[in-house]
């Protein structure tokens, strides 16, 4: 039986950040073509009713192909999907044309991430010179009639730059410069998930006492970009509280969809759309297990962690992975695929902490 659609995502370039913060982990970056997307596209198009692609899914446009791959994903698509209002400030910082290109898009919106002030941010990206970019790319954005929405991801070793954050709103005119090119500014905060590698910040996550130190404009804008009623909604709930409602939980979970989307990485490994595509995550190789395989094992629950998820009450892994005392706030499922992914390395199925 067919799926009803298949997103497939292949890493061709990489990233040219190491973001401190990203759920997907640092991987090293590939150089693939042409070729290898239409290999990819053609492996699982007899399996669904409707195909989308891409050629990232760590940083878009990346490559200096970026236009001829746009293209390309839209003549191997069934349907050519408008961009995703993320974009690369690396390019936005580099490349006059790109901002163009994006506005001829008719985006209108498109997302950057702050961390603070220049050594901070810097710091998270992984790379000096970010901050700057950053700020150059909020004005290529405006001047391509692009409204900037920033995001800042917060936690202990971060949250003192808040003040500086709101500062740097305010003293850049944002909110006057995205209504005079038709749109409105946008914030938010939030702790982001804890896999990949902001995993390592699981001891700094944001607290209920840290919450208050959050100026009131910037809460505001963030509770108005959830469509939550306060802060506390935003950043869930403390793990502690969690640990209580699903210690008893013997619930389990099965990720399967009609409409997967897969993440391919340069070397074809295929994974599930979940959380950082990291060994016990695998759904076998493109090119040396072929599709079937693929597809066989992510229907049946094959693969290590599907198969946790499947068999494994979530209870057991709050009281297995947990801590009970636990302050740092999570969204539920954000919690959940913390622990899933922290039982998959107590259970051995991998050689180190970063799940490889």
């Amino acid at each position: 039986m067919k799926f009803k659609k298949i997103t497939v995502c292949l890493d061709m370039r990489g990233c040219p950040n190491r973001c401190k913060h990203c759920w997907l982990g640092a991987t090293p970056n590939g150089s693939l073509n042409a070729d290898d997307l239409r290999y990819a596209a053609e492996r699982f198009r007899p399996y669904t009713r409707k195909l989308e692609v891409y050629d990232w899914f760590r940083e878009p446009d990346y490559g200096s192909d970026y236009k001829e791959m746009w293209k390309l994903c839209g003549e191997l698509s069934d349907e050519h999907m408008p961009h995703f209002e993320l974009v690369s400030f690396w390019r936005l910082a580099r490349d006059e044309a790109y901002g163009r290109w994006l506005a001829g898009l008719g985006m209108k919106y498109a997302q950057l991430t702050v961390f603070g002030d220049e050594s901070m941010t810097d710091y998270f990206v992984g790379r000096r010179g970010a901050y700057k970019e950053i700020l150059r790319s909020i004005d290529v954005l405006l001047e391509n009639g692009i409204c900037p929405r920033i995001q800042m991801f917060v936690n202990e070793r971060n949250i003192s730059h808040l003040n500086y954050v709101e500062r740097l709103i305010k003293g850049l005119e944002l909110e006057r410069r995205c209504r005079e090119v038709g749109g409105e500014f946008s914030f938010f905060l939030h702790a982001g998930s804890c896999d990949g590698e902001n995993e390592q910040f699981y001891g700094m996550r944001i607290t209920p006492q840290m919450l208050e130190r959050i100026p009131k404009s910037l809460a505001e804008l963030t509770i108005k970009h959830f469509g939550k009623k306060n802060i506390y909604e935003v950043f869930g709930e403390p793990e502690h509280r969690l640990y209580k409602e699903m210690a008893e939980d013997n619930s389990v979970r099965d990720i399967v969809s009609d409409s997967p989307v897969f993440y391919v990485d340069k070397d074809f490994n295929v994974y599930p759309n979940i959380t950082a595509p990291t060994k016990y995550w695998s759904l076998g190789n493109l090119k040396s297990d072929g599709v079937e395989t693929v597809l066989d094992n992510y229907r049946g629950n094959l693969g290590y962690a599907e198969g946790v998820f499947r068999d494994v009450p979530l209870g057991h892994l709050v009281k297995t992975c947990g801590t009970r005392d636990g302050m740092g706030m999570f969204t539920r499922d954000d919690y959940i695929i913390y622990l899933l992914n922290k039982y998959c390395r107590k259970m051995g199925h991998c050689n180190n902490e970063r799940g490889e």
